[in-house]
């Protein structure tokens, strides 16, 4: 069952967004939504800043359209939570729930994306 963002601090008509609650994540979502190298930038890049970011905080080579389609699926598939203050939409990771359901996924990921960036690197 979808949850949204709505919280006892959020004030009534304020925008909220559908997440799928912590039971209802799975692997095989999470694993699609992480295949897309652009998806996959954005997650690393919410690890690494070890906290919200807006979306314009984060570059992809990408129209606006399609950082909106990706920041989408991420959030429906259980990946990371976005939610508004004010008129910014800001976007975390959804660590603990993942590290809870998947234990070791998110790190093994982060760690295999770096590796495979050092390694292009060098080439």
């Amino acid at each position: 069952m979808p949850t949204d963002t709505t919280s006892p601090r959020t004030p009534s008509g304020a925008r909220s967004l559908e997440h799928p609650a912590r039971e209802d994540i799975r692997l095989a979502d999470v694993l699609h939504a992480l295949a897309d190298p652009m998806r996959l930038r954005i997650v690393c890049t919410l690890a690494a800043a070890e906290g919200e970011l807006n979306c314009a905080d984060i570059e992809l080579p990408v129209s606006k359209s399609t950082c909106t389609h990706h920041f989408r699926v991420l959030r429906e598939h259980g990946v990371i939570q976005q939610l508004y203050r004010g008129t910014a939409k800001l976007n975390g990771l959804r660590r603990a729930d993942l590290d809870e359901l998947f234990p070791g996924l998110i790190d093994g990921v982060l760690r295999a994306a770096d590796l495979q960036a050092r390694r292009l690197g060098e080439e």
